[in-house]
């Protein structure tokens, strides 16, 4: 396996424009496969998952060309097979958002558990009661799940057991092609579920409400080709700034989707960590505060996660790396999966004073200086936090199981490098 080896103590700096955003390039990679006329689709990230959700894809039926390096075309004029790759559904979550496509295509569908990180209990009952509703029935057997219907899916109203992301993308996706209207209750709101409702309603679909948590979708008998380009990935840009804060480095990131950050730069600015927008760009200055801004009548601050427009969960490990390195005490409480924060013994050895309580929160003491280590990537969001550690850590860190990383962070070593960061990728 590959690996990074990593020098700390440099400030990363200078100008660089985010990837496009993974969470959104994958749903709109699977919707692709609703229509059998070609989709066009811009700006998307060069990453591992991106990569494995295309071989699916071609594995079924799908052509896919790349014109150039982040555009990709697809066609999906017949779907020769209804059963998915096991071994390549393992290594996504993804693979997941292709049950709508091949059920309303081809009244059958057979998925793999899917895989993607351990960060805790990621369910898909939320997927499958909503399917049922839509008239669609399941079996669950050897670890796969089938899914069929009897001709076209109806339209219902559905209250979602809770704001799945991809259970509401696989819901829209479904009811954009069923019989009448759907009305999802309790849908997920995130940007890239707002995106993939635009993209859909450019290939013809009828989804209101978009934005909010009750998207009403009157269904149609088919959708045709289109373009759509894919926005730049807010946690990215969440990451390069908290990066190039607890670095001292002054940072510019160009096209940064300044809408979407609003909640990352307010709970940011609770750790001292301050920005400047500039039209569509953020400025990162070298002089930080870095130092705990206390809530009103408490000394102890809490950031915690939640469903859009909260503070994002994939967030939660790179905000409680930058806060090893302010001034104060802040609880990091992360509400939605019970493993994210495992990550934290790393952090732990490398010098930083933190208290896992339970599962779900961890106290951070700070700011305590880092020293290199031997690490090893659980997960996209923990490799990424980890290697900010080891950025503003002293010595040279080694970070194993980068193949991690790499799904989720387009040439992530080439382009810190170009910021002046010290970081050298050894392939295994």
């Amino acid at each position: 396996m590959a690996k990074f080896l990593v020098e700390g103590g440099h400030p990363v700096s200078g100008t660089i424009r985010p990837a496009g955003n993974k969470n959104e390039a994958l749903p709109i990679l699977a919707a692709a496969l609703l229509t059998g006329e070609e989709v066009h689709i811009q700006n998307v990230p060069g990453i591992g998952d991106v990569n494995n959700l295309l071989t699916i894809l071609e594995s079924i039926g799908a052509a896919t060309r790349r014109p150039g390096a982040h555009e990709i075309t697809i066609r999906a004029e017949t779907v020769r097979s209804t059963g998915l790759p096991v071994e390549l559904c393992q290594k996504i979550r993804a693979s997941v958002l292709l049950s709508a496509p091949l059920l309303v295509r081809c009244g059958h569908a057979e998925i793999p558990l899917p895989g993607g990180d351990r960060i805790g209990r990621r369910r898909i009952d939320t997927h499958l009661f909503g399917f049922e509703a839509l008239g669609a029935k399941y079996e669950l057997a050897d670890d796969v799940y089938r899914l069929w219907c009897d001709g076209r899916l109806k339209g219902a109203d559905i209250l979602l057991d809770e704001a799945s992301v991809t259970a509401t993308e696989n819901l829209v996706m479904a009811a954009a092609l069923a019989e009448g209207e759907t009305i999802l209750r309790n849908a997920a709101s995130e940007p890239h579920v707002q995106q993939l409702c635009n993209f859909l309603n450019h290939l013809g679909a009828r989804i209101e409400g978009i934005g909010s948590n009750v998207l009403t979708i009157q269904g149609v008998e088919r959708l045709r080709g289109g373009t759509h380009c894919i926005a730049a990935d807010y946690l990215e840009v969440g990451s390069f700034i908290a990066l190039a804060a607890v670095t001292h480095g002054e940072l510019l990131i160009q096209d940064a989707a300044p809408e979407y950050m609003r909640m990352i730069l307010t709970q940011f600015q609770r750790l001292g960590i301050e920005v400047e927008i500039r039209q569509q760009d953020i400025f990162v200055p070298s002089q930080q505060p870095l130092k705990i801004k206390p809530d009103l009548y408490t000394s102890l601050v809490k950031i915690d996660d939640g469903p859009w427009p909260a503070f994002p969960a994939d967030m939660m490990s790179i905000a409680l790396v930058a806060a090893t390195q302010t001034q104060g005490t802040v609880m990091i409480f992360e509400k939605m999966f019970e493993s994210r924060l495992f990550f934290v013994d790393r952090l732990i050895s490398m010098g930083a004073n933190i208290i896992l309580c339970d599962p779900h929160r961890a106290v951070v003491v700070g700011p305590t200086p880092l020293s290199r280590r031997v690490m090893s990537s659980p997960d996209i969001r923990a490799g990424m936090a980890l290697l900010i550690a080891a950025l503003c850590a002293q010595g040279i860190s080694e970070i194993q199981n980068i193949e991690q990383i790499d799904r989720g962070y387009e040439r992530l070593d080439e382009r810190l490098a170009a910021l002046g960061a010290r970081i050298h990728r050894v392939e295994g």
